[in-house]
């Protein structure tokens, strides 16, 4: 897989050290299942954390931290678990898989938008509020022209897609801001299956674009 567009150290640093929001630590792990490049830079951050922490100077403890941790222990014990149901989008298209990091989300079948456009709602256990969704384009469809409220990762899981910056194809990740005006457009040959997150509501060009970007929460 020749990936081109990866996260930069800042972004990792942040997933290596906590400060991603579970959407978006979502999608950042499923571009690293695909890059060992990544997976090797997390890895050196995580080392890095390590030897930070050796150096601090220990922390008196409460006298009920042992009795809060077993208790919280329990509470996720006694959760229910959750896993992918049987709703769960179709397979993917021969080559590519849906990425571990969606291990125990559960999906929405596939839901029409627009011509040649569908998606799919994925719900985290941990925060069933965050904004994560797959979206399915058929080549030579297009998202409307946008910008962004907040942040958004995007992680191409098939196919290929070009916004007018770069062309993005399998494995590659993108993260976009209000700083960004594009508007992605699937190439010929196939379709573009996209993973991605958002912190806040796209800003979409056209009221017909906002007015379908608002029912499906983008």
């Amino acid at each position: 897989m020749d990936i081109q567009h990866h996260p930069d150290d800042e972004l990792l640093l942040a997933l290596a050290s906590g400060q991603l929001a579970p959407g978006m630590r979502r999608v950042l792990y499923s571009h690293l299942e695909l890059c060992p490049a990544c997976r090797e830079r997390v890895q050196a951050l995580n080392a890095l954390g390590g030897q930070l922490l050796d150096g601090l100077t220990p922390a008196d403890m409460g006298d009920d931290a042992l009795a809060r941790t077993f208790a919280r222990i329990d509470a996720q014990a006694a959760a229910p678990a959750r896993t992918i149901t049987a709703s769960a989008p179709p397979p993917l298209p021969a080559g590519a898989r849906w990425p571990r990091s969606l291990a125990h989300c559960e999906a929405t079948p596939w839901r029409w938008i627009g011509p040649g456009m569908r998606w799919s709602r994925v719900s985290l256990p941990e925060e069933p509020d965050a904004n994560v969704f797959l979206l399915r384009i058929a080549a030579g469809k297009y998202l409307p022209r946008h910008t962004h409220q907040g942040t958004e990762f995007t992680q191409v899981l098939h196919g290929r897609f070009h916004d007018g910056r770069a062309l993005f194809g399998p494995g590659d990740f993108d993260a976009a801001d209000g700083e960004i005006l594009h508007q992605p457009v699937v190439q010929d040959g196939s379709e573009c299956i996209c993973l991605a997150s958002l912190d806040a509501p796209l800003r979409f060009e056209g009221a017909i674009a906002r007015f379908f970007g608002s029912l499906v929460g983008m």
